[in-house]
């Protein structure tokens, strides 16, 4: 996911990525675990995403409260 199509998505939209990308992570760790996932970079890719969701959310969030 790209920092530019972050930054052109709402709060709204950042807050249900960010919740989305949470599952997605947990769910992904549990079929390493089992086994069922072969490609483990995968989680690695989300985790990023994740980061990169959340530093825009924050940064949104700091410019509503000035």
């Amino acid at each position: 996911m790209k920092v530019l199509e972050i930054r052109k998505m709402s709060v709204e939209d950042l807050t249900k990525k960010t919740n989305d990308l949470r599952v997605e992570i947990a769910e992904l760790r549990r079929r390493v675990r089992l086994g069922e996932v072969s490609n483990v970079r995968i989680v690695r890719q989300r985790r990023k995403d994740l980061a990169r969701v959340l530093t825009v959310l924050s940064e949104e969030l700091i410019k509503e409260t000035k």
